[in-house]
């Protein structure tokens, strides 16, 4: 059987949030696209505060928390591990410690491909990939 499990981007979840935001309609796409073909959607807990943080609208992204997120999405822990690799990782290669942790989370979680906007995110071995590329 084969592994559809993909990983979220903070980026791509807070453009599913917030339909101001330029990437809005691909997000929608992109999640609806998710659904029908049944792929384990993971995001980091840490997420949740940091979508919190930057929405403008706080009651908007608390209810698609309670009406998404929670109900059909898988929310990843890093442990310490994960944790220590990624701070590891962001002091001797200077690599962003926020991506270095989302993708060792992503590995833990046995993910194939990684969904961001990020041009600049860190390579760790797994699939890198965008709205363009996976909208195709």
């Amino acid at each position: 059987m084969e592994n559809k499990s993909i990983f979220l981007g903070t980026n791509i979840v807070a453009d599913m949030i917030d339909s101001h935001r330029e990437h809005h309609e691909n997000s929608i796409l992109l999640l609806r696209m998710l659904i029908i073909e049944a792929y384990k959607i993971v995001i980091s807990e840490d997420m949740l505060s940091t979508l919190y943080f930057i929405s403008k609208d706080k009651k908007a992204t608390l209810e698609f928390f309670e009406n998404i997120i929670y109900i059909d999405w898988h929310i990843a822990s890093y442990g310490m591990e994960v944790i220590r690799e990624a701070t590891h990782l962001s002091l001797s290669k200077k690599i962003d410690l926020e991506d270095a942790l989302q993708c060792l989370c992503a590995k833990k979680e046995h993910c194939t491909m990684i969904v961001t906007e990020d041009k600049q995110f860190v390579d760790c071995g797994i699939n890198i990939t965008d709205y363009k590329r996976f909208l195709k």
